[in-house]
């Protein structure tokens, strides 16, 4: 498998993100605009959080909490599981199994450079297969002449 380098090179959308302060409405709002189901949350540049739309559900409008008011800070899950550049998907994969998410946050230098999402890691996996698949076909072609 490919690293977290190469995917996040393949990827043309930019990171969505959104303040601690802002509210859980404004989050959801970048997700629809956006088309993805969650987003980091990054206060003075630094990633202090990440917000999905089952937070938003599970945490604000299931109890009752009015979006509008209330803050990604309340609902979001604190210091999240990131990843850095050289990982192997396949450790990607790992922790998004063993952990239940979806979503993990690319480091470098401290500094957010992407996500890399459940998505990512299945297409990663089935265009492996697929040149397993290849391999396979043209060694078993290749001995049966």
């Amino acid at each position: 498998m490919k690293t977290v380098k190469d995917c996040i090179s393949q990827k043309t959308q930019r990171t969505i993100s959104v303040s601690s302060g802002d509210s859980v409405q404004l989050a959801l709002e970048m997700m629809k605009q956006h088309r993805v189901r969650a987003v980091l949350v990054i206060d003075s540049d630094q990633l202090v959080g990440i917000i999905s739309q089952g937070d938003c559900a599970i945490r604000a409008l299931l109890p009752g909490k009015d979006a509008k008011t209330t803050r990604v800070s309340e609902i979001m899950t604190r210091d999240p599981i990131t990843v850095k550049l050289g990982d192997p998907m396949e450790h990607c994969m790992g922790l998004m199994a063993t952990r239940s998410i979806r979503h993990l946050p690319v480091l470098g230098a401290d500094k957010v450079i992407g996500v890399v999402s459940i998505g990512d890691v299945v297409k990663e996996m089935m265009t492996d297969l697929s040149q397993h698949v290849s391999f396979l076909e043209t060694y078993i072609k290749g001995h049966s002449a």
